[in-house]
């Protein structure tokens, strides 16, 4: 039996980080982390609270207390639940999965992410979740601030139109309404706050292996996947 180890997919906005890492941990039957559906949690306590204006300026000093507070911690988790057991969000009790995905979210996550202590809060969960290894997680920084040890690291990237069509399709199947234009106007804006950031900026680490997909789909990538284990020798094959 081989050792677990973790794994650390990092990449833009919509190229299907989750997608791609669910079945790689159903492939190799270890625990799925949806990072950003963490961030994306934050945000909604965010809003939630009142700590974000209209012009996505963050009251950093009542956030920052509100997630350090020792007496009443914010908690976030995944759950499995219905057929095949799919991971959803929950925070404080409250199963949040379907507010969290909305476009509102997505015009303010990257703000929010972009704070240091945030993404500390963020980074001290993840840590606690992956310390047992047999892991995959998704993100923007999981190989380069988060787990920079870990054994094998992907950054995925495609082409902003294939990831905005993407977004679109996901949302209308979900019953959002919104345009094609809006959603790559936010990919274009996400992307250039995940890669100006202070802390912890999206950037693709030195060890990691560029996985483009944009003409690719989830059976391609998982064959490209299983061609880089076998390359690596890593997890029995």
């Amino acid at each position: 039996m081989t050792s677990p180890i973790i794994i650390a997919i990092d990449g833009y906005s919509s190229t299907g980080k989750s997608t791609f890492a669910k079945a790689i941990a159903k492939e190799l039957g270890y625990i799925y982390i949806d990072t950003g559906a963490m961030y994306r949690a934050v945000t909604l306590f965010a809003l939630r609270n009142g700590y974000v204006s209209k012009n996505n300026t963050i009251d950093t000093e009542s956030l920052r207390k509100a997630l350090s507070r020792a007496d009443n911690p914010v908690e976030i988790t995944f759950r499995t639940s219905g057929p095949g057991g799919i991971s959803e969000t929950w925070m404080d009790g409250e199963n949040v999965e379907g507010q969290i995905r909305t476009i509102e979210i997505s015009r303010v996550v990257s703000h929010v992410a972009a704070e240091p202590m945030v993404r500390q809060f963020v980074d001290r969960s993840l840590r606690a979740i992956g310390v047992r290894k047999g892991v995959v997680m998704d993100g923007r920084d999981i190989g380069t601030a988060v787990f920079p040890d870990a054994e094998l690291k992907i950054f995925m990237t495609a082409r902003p139109e294939v990831r905005a069509r993407r977004r679109y399709e996901e949302m209308h199947s979900r019953g959002y309404e919104t345009t094609y234009e809006e959603i790559l106007d936010n990919l274009s804006e996400r992307d250039y706050i995940d890669t100006h950031r202070r802390t912890a900026p999206l950037v693709r680490a030195a060890d990691a292996v560029l996985l483009d997909n944009s003409d690719m789909n989830v059976e391609d990538q998982m064959a490209w996947f299983r061609d880089l284990l076998r390359q690596r020798h890593l997890c029995g094959y």
